[in-house]
């Protein structure tokens, strides 16, 4: 499994017509993904900010490119959403840790300020920890039980929209693939509890 999939599907690239953010909800401010529930506490209130501020350390990006580059960082399972990522660029803005550079053609690019460097310095220790859960996370991703669980998805999904497809005008047949996918996911559910 590369590091932009997750259960076969290619989440960050925009040739793919099935994209994690369409199944499950991952709670208020996040793109809809498989982590379910688990994102919205992946992140501490706050945590953004941080999160944000080391990648503008890093360079000055777009609000567009810090949600890719979270993106590719969590192995294309996560990204926060615009509506996350910009109200916190607007307050790192305000508390004078960023400031946004014109481009030509309108867009923002923001850029960490001085300030921002030593609000960083002073909450290093937070910082590392952030950025060493998501490493961890997405270590996990490629560990061997999910990468079986991948190849698993992977025949399923394929094997469904074969036979959906293939049957697209047969109510029944696509009522009964519904039905197993459902009995399958009520049941893989009761796993979790």
């Amino acid at each position: 499994m590369d590091s932009g999939t997750f259960f076969g599907f290619a989440c960050g690239d925009h040739r793919s017509r099935w994209k994690w953010r369409e199944f499950g909800d991952w709670g208020e401010g996040a793109r809809r993904g498989p982590m379910h529930g688990r994102a919205a506490r992946f992140f501490e209130q706050g945590d953004l900010k941080y999160v944000i501020l080391r990648l503008l350390e890093e360079k000055s990006r777009h609000g567009y490119d810090i949600i890719k580059e979270l993106e590719a960082r969590f192995g294309g399972s996560y990204a926060p959403s615009p509506g996350t990522v910009y109200p916190t660029l607007t307050l790192l803005e305000d508390l004078g840790f960023a400031r946004v550079v014109p481009e030509e053609g309108g867009k923002k690019i923001y850029e960490i300020t001085d300030e921002g460097r030593k609000h960083l310095a002073e909450h290093s220790t937070t910082v590392d920890d952030i950025f060493a859960r998501i490493a961890r996370f997405v270590e996990g991703l490629t560990d061997t039980p999910m990468t079986e669980l991948n190849q698993s998805f992977q025949r399923l999904a394929k094997a469904t929209y074969r036979t959906a497809t293939s049957h697209i005008r047969d109510r029944e047949t696509l009522e009964k693939i519904r039905d197993v996918i459902r009995r399958a996911a009520e049941e893989v559910e009761t796993i979790a509890k």
